[in-house]
């Protein structure tokens, strides 16, 4: 990418954004929330070609969409971004995902005092690519902590055919409802529990490049396919509360994401490797 002076147009990274009391209300209550204006358009217009060069060096996925299964026709998914690649590229991106501004938020609507990052994840859904099945986050996440918060924000516009994820209203008062990973399963029998236990489903409909969803981590959740002709290009960071332990991994799921993202660490340590760095503290 070229060299550009980017100091300016990523200093809203490290500007506090302000919630209102009854936003991290309905985000504690409903288990969810959209916020406008995350990130700013010159931010983006920086962070957006850093992601994109990561993401094109790094994507090993070159199976047409038609032959790949439901989890493969969701996205293109590149994790730990902000720890790969080189050069100006990874310093753009390291600076969004290590941001202040974001991980305050996240500590903010939580009610904590300091969020680590667990990792990054670009979720490039492409032109013609299929839903995103119903589940919950953290069936992959060895923590004991129910204070867990993904932060998800499209660096294009999305229009309502594409729009934010779907999320089930309180679902995550529920905490832990099935170790189904991300397939045609889980998104069968998660509808179905969705539906007997009577939870409503909202979606925060059309997102402008910089708004940003927050959900947590045991938030049920899906995400329709891409009926349009251009990519859906969504970065997350996923955050913790600083001080949450390891826990005994009771899947493979949890094995292979305590060997990946929590690397050295065993269960009842404190959730703090090197991949986890304190992001924001009061």
């Amino acid at each position: 990418m070229n060299s550009i002076n980017h100091g300016e147009g990523l200093s809203v990274l490290d500007r506090d954004y302000s919630l209102q009391d009854g936003q991290i209300q309905q985000f504690q209550e409903r288990g969810h929330i959209c916020l406008r204006g995350v990130a700013d358009e010159g931010g983006i217009a920086i962070v957006r070609p850093a992601i994109n060069e990561l993401v094109r060096k790094l994507n090993r996925q070159h199976t047409p969409l038609s032959e790949r299964d439901t989890y493969g026709r969701a996205f293109l998914q590149i994790i730990n971004l902000w720890k790969k690649g080189d050069g100006e590229a990874r310093e753009i991106v390291r600076k969004f995902v290590l941001a202040r501004r974001f991980a305050k938020i996240a500590a903010d609507l939580m009610g904590v005092d300091g969020v680590r990052i667990y990792h990054d994840q670009a979720l490039f859904k492409e032109a013609g690519g299929g839903h995103t099945p119903w589940h919950q986050d953290q069936i992959y996440w060895p923590l004991d902590t129910p204070n867990t918060v993904t932060m998800w924000m499209p660096l294009v516009p999305i229009g309502e055919e594409v729009g934010s994820m779907t999320f089930a209203d309180g679902s995550h008062r529920k905490g832990f409802v099935s170790k189904a990973v991300i397939s045609d399963e889980s998104h069968k029998s998660l509808a179905e529990y969705i539906e007997g236990t009577g939870l409503a489903t909202v979606t925060h409909g059309a997102m402008a490049a910089g708004d940003a969803t927050f959900h947590y981590g045991w938030t049920l959740h899906s995400a329709p396919g891409n009926p349009t002709d251009t990519m859906r290009e969504v970065m997350t960071v996923i955050y913790f509360a600083d001080g949450a332990k390891v826990v005994e991994p009771d899947s493979n799921a949890r094995k292979n994401d305590l060997k990946s993202w929590l690397p050295g660490l065993a269960p009842g340590d404190v959730a703090a490797s090197e991949l986890n760095p304190l992001v924001y503290s009061r």
